[in-house]
């Protein structure tokens, strides 16, 4: 049975890795990052729903400075012994009625509490406005840092493959001369080990890889692509230290970050809340005005019949003492219709109405205690996110200045150690070093690298963070 080398297997491994997604037709950008998340982030749902919840409570304040106006039909029907509607005397018959009316009432004062409640809510929608925007900022700081972090892996991945590639030639020389016993079987044997290591090393960055590609996949809240290619984000050849002071951030920080603007939207909502509630202490005037009809089944109207009356054999005696023949009318009783009896039963009433509050449980006095309490924490969140926000905003600054430091140390330390590293392996391949010394300058220029990759996007990141906080954040 034929056996293949390990390292045969093991190089196609790596190489077949090396043409991943190659063919891939999607592109991803950070922007298109950033927009996917945003429209598929589930905080940001919410967040959307409750600023439109507060809409509508803002747009209601509005609405009740508007008249009510309500209406009223009332059809009943009437079994046994009841009070006509006639002649208001008993009667014992089936009949229908109805009763209809339109009321109205505007409120004309009740101690500006209902326009300080519209002040209070339109406060409150704004904050409301904010937290979805802050929402929206958070979800692009995890966007970036996901994404840099797989373009950060994506490099480690490439350095590794290439640490390999170096290994893998070293390793094929050295078998020949050790076939022809020109070197000791020590020097290839080392070599090997060190090409083990960096197989291993490529690995665990194609791991590291593709989970960074997982959790992108995952902020995003989109199902995972794995042939989606990524955009490379450049960085400025001309890297400065950071010359803005922390103090000049936060204050403009202050003016720019969301949640900041929401903590004082909502002290000053808070604040027209305590007038609203005072409001309800005062007396209420009120216009109203209505208009009523009713009608009756059994309502009926008597008009004469056309003919000469009718005459009697009964007598009528007059105070002067005659006598005259009785004559009885021809009249008949005819059903009044429902628009007549509507519009002869009308009746209207308008005038004000005022309430005065004297006890209703010190509820509008404990009202107004409830909204000064709800004022004061509102300062006292206002002012924690204000020491917060100070505090993040050093500690980015802090962040950035050492991720200055260590990149600028890491491009120091790779031109160092790739100098020594090319001495080295000139020296080795002429057989003037060991083979230990080889590994040890390739192994230190290789770490070097690895880690000015890593200090690059970590530097890439910590800008952005202080871009945002400056309110000058691109994508």
């Amino acid at each position: 049975m034929k056996r293949y080398s390990p390292r045969i297997f093991i190089l196609f491994l790596i190489f077949s890795f090396t043409g991943y997604g190659q063919d891939s037709t999607r592109f991803l950008t950070i922007k298109q990052c950033v927009d996917l998340a945003i429209s598929n982030n589930l905080l940001i749902q919410q967040s959307q729903l409750q600023m439109e919840q507060n809409g509508v409570v803002f747009k209601q304040s509005k609405d009740n400075l508007l008249p009510q106006i309500s209406g009223s039909l009332l059809e009943q029907a009437n079994y046994g012994r009841s009070i006509s509607n006639v002649n208001n005397g008993y009667v014992d018959i089936q009949n229908g009625s109805g009763n209809y009316s339109l009321n109205a009432n505007l409120i004309l004062f009740n101690g500006l509490s209902l326009q300080n409640a519209i002040k209070a809510n339109a406060l409150y929608f704004n904050a409301s406005k904010m937290d979805l925007q802050q929402q929206k900022d958070n979800i692009t700081l995890s966007v970036i840092l996901a994404y840099l972090t797989v373009l950060s892996n994506q490099e480690t991945l490439d350095i590794a493959r290439r640490q390999a590639s170096v290994d893998s030639s070293q390793v094929a020389r050295l078998e020949i001369q050790n076939a022809e016993g020109a070197i000791p079987p020590a020097t290839l044997y080392d070599l090997k080990g060190q090409y083990a290591s960096d197989l291993v090393n490529v690995v665990n960055s194609v791991n590291a890889l593709e989970t960074s590609k997982i959790n992108l996949f995952g902020v995003l809240n989109v199902p995972y692509q794995k042939d989606a290619n990524y955009a490379m984000v450049s960085m400025s050849a001309d890297v400065n230290d950071l010359s803005t002071p922390s103090d000049s951030i936060y204050q403009t920080a202050l003016q720019t970050i969301p949640n900041i603007k929401a903590m004082d939207l909502r002290v000053q909502s808070y604040q027209k809340n305590i007038a609203a509630a005072r409001g309800k202490l005062y007396p209420t005037l009120v216009l109203f005005g209505n208009l009523n009809s009713n009608f009756s089944s059994i309502a009926t109207t008597t008009i004469p019949n056309s003919g000469t009356p009718q005459t009697t054999t009964s007598y009528v005696t007059t105070p002067t003492g005659d006598y005259f023949v009785n004559e009885i009318g021809n009249y008949q009783a005819q059903k009044t219709s429902f628009g007549d009896q509507v519009k002869n039963n009308r009746f209207q009433t308008f005038g004000l109405q005022l309430n005065i509050p004297i006890l209703n449980y010190f509820s509008a006095r404990n009202n107004v205690k409830t909204a000064k309490l709800n004022y004061e924490n509102a300062k006292v969140l206002s002012n924690a996110s204000r020491n917060q926000l100070q505090q993040l905003v050093e500690q980015a600054w802090q962040n950035l200045r050492s991720a200055y430091g260590q990149y600028k140390g890491y491009l120091d330390q790779v031109h160092a150690y790739g100098e020594s590293f090319r001495t080295a392996e000139i020296r080795f391949n002429a057989g003037a070093i060991t083979s230990v010394d080889y590994v040890i300058a390739k192994n230190n220029v290789d770490r070097a690298n690895t880690n000015l990759s890593a200090a690059k996007y970590n530097y890439i990141f910590r800008t952005k963070i202080l871009e945002y906080y400056q309110g000058r954040l691109s994508l």
